[in-house]
């Protein structure tokens, strides 16, 4: 029963929350937020984001249950398979509802920002995910709200530099997501916007965000009022491991065809996994030893 539970509310997908703690991550603050205990704020934050997102799951299998029932891999989601009913989904949900507004309650102004994910992610659920391209810009944005939320909670301005990027890598994901709708088995059409593509032009979509984040990480990299705030300009050796892992990324999606879900690649791929440790271990050096 707990498994399914946990499975119903995607307790993995949690993991995408943590986008809340990259504002003090690359601000070099991370020590100074942790030795004056005002992480505690933004894990309150990463929480009520995790309920909340966990509640709009649960909304998008109801809504979807049919769909999910011809899917090779959806088809063993708690309701697609039976296990779980509507009502139950339903109650599981509300009690979530209470847990997320207990939390956003006690938080400040990033509240709103938690608010804001929700209302977007129902639009999603109900209209905008059956949109080709807004259904991919609806889910970047979502990562937007994220970042900005943690921000906010701890009193730092995220630049310019990191809303691009973010917002460019997660286009990039996105498409490589709806590539793998329309690459599954069955030739099952499994939502609305797969009318507004086709796999060339995704294929092209995907490149260009790729190739455009890749460029926009490198300009950062290499930027004087970056290199003056880090104290380095060494930061652009970063950008090989950025490199490698869109490179590996991509042949994921184009060779093997399993781009369906970034969590369950990330958490398998020993490759990705490496070349992300070797960025974060590099970037975590410049930021906060090489003073």
């Amino acid at each position: 029963m707990i498994k399914q539970i946990l499975k119903l509310i995607r307790v993995h997908h949690w993991v995408k929350n943590l986008a809340i703690f990259l504002p003090v991550f690359f601000s070099g603050r991370l020590l100074e937020v942790l030795f004056d205990h005002s992480i505690y704020k933004a894990i309150i934050l990463f929480f009520a984001f995790s309920l909340t997102s966990s509640l709009i799951y649960i909304l998008n299998d109801a809504l979807d249950v049919e769909k999910d029932r011809l899917h090779p891999e959806k088809k063993n989601r708690p309701l697609a398979s039976g296990y779980f009913s509507i009502k139950q989904a339903v109650a599981i949900a509300l009690f979530l509802f209470v847990l997320s507004v207990s939390l956003i309650y006690s938080l400040d102004d990033s509240k709103w920002f938690v608010i804001g994910y929700f209302v977007l992610n129902v639009l999603y659920a109900f209209i905008l995910k059956n949109i080709a391209i807004i259904d991919v810009i609806c889910i970047s944005i979502g990562f937007l709200i994220r970042i900005l939320a943690g921000g906010l909670i701890l009193g730092i301005v995220v630049s310019k530099w990191m809303i691009i990027i973010v917002f460019l890598l997660s286009m990039s994901i996105g498409f490589a997501k709806r590539r793998d709708d329309l690459t599954i088995q069955n030739g099952v059409t499994l939502r609305k916007s797969q009318s507004g593509y086709t796999t060339a032009f995704i294929d092209i979509a995907k490149s260009i965000c790729f190739s455009v984040t890749l460029m926009a990480y490198i300009l950062y990299t290499i930027s004087e009022e970056v290199i003056a705030r880090v104290g380095t300009d060494k930061l652009y050796i970063t950008s090989l491991p950025v490199f490698i892992g869109i490179m590996r990324y991509l042949q994921i999606s184009l060779v093997e065809n399993k781009s369906g879900s970034p969590i369950k690649i990330l958490s398998r791929d020993v490759f990705l996994q490496a070349t992300l440790l070797v960025w974060l271990m590099l970037f975590a050096y410049f930021i906060y030893f090489q003073k």
